[in-house]
């Protein structure tokens, strides 16, 4: 992670860039090229109260705190969002996101949707992006083609999809990744303010988007 006072950040305030998807859609990979393509985009990173995995660092993968310490937090008002997820807690600091936007950095939340919308309640300045697969027989290569699991997990998988995906109009932007360099060059044009053909309440996106979901 560059530091707060890195050259390339702007001057202006950074902007606070929600991203989120169903399984199979590509949004990590989207969101590390973007990382790695726009020099003042920086990744927030998340508390947690699960164990660190082999070759995770603290402060840079997760900050790994104990139980007491993140519920404390939690009493303390200090994340924009959390969630249990599997028996662990994780959340995002409101100061983390502070420090970065303030130096000028546009900072990326890779969440789920029911973790937009707390931000979105929380931040209502906050970018707000969802991305889709191509259509829902393209998700469903993609998830068969990454997984050895059984049919009835791959079903149940592409069920959850189908239910994230039903909240696509929640957000303020929906990019399709179809060919991954065209949707890479949206997001940038989103973060640019080029976007408002991206934008959910635009007819031409929604008639994209119902395609996709037909």
């Amino acid at each position: 992670m560059r530091g707060a006072d890195d050259p390339s950040a702007h001057d202006r305030p950074g902007k606070l860039v929600v991203i989120a998807a169903p399984s199979g859609a590509g949004k990590t990979s989207l969101v590390r090229a973007l990382l790695d393509s726009v020099p003042q985009v920086r990744f927030s990173v998340s508390y947690t109260t699960r164990e660190p995995r082999a070759g995770e660092v603290d402060g840079r993968d997760y900050f790994f705190v104990s139980r007491p310490k993140f519920e404390a937090m939690v009493a303390g008002d200090a994340f924009l969002e959390h969630a249990t997820v599997f028996g662990n807690r994780y959340g995002t600091a409101r100061a983390e996101v502070a420090r970065l936007t303030d130096a000028g950095h546009d900072v990326l939340l890779e969440i789920d949707w029911q973790g937009a919308r707390q931000v979105r309640a929380a931040r209502p300045d906050c970018v707000s992006v969802y991305i889709l697969p191509p259509s829902l027989a393209e998700l469903d290569r993609r998830l068969r083609g990454r997984s050895t699991d059984s049919e009835a997990t791959i079903q149940r998988r592409l069920g959850e999809a189908r239910d994230d995906m039903a909240h696509w109009h929640e957000f303020d932007f929906a990019v399709i990744n179809d060919r991954f360099d065209e949707a890479l060059e949206d997001l940038k044009s989103i973060l640019g303010d080029r976007g408002d053909r991206l934008r959910t309440d635009d007819p031409g996106c929604r008639r994209r988007v119902e395609r996709v979901m037909a």
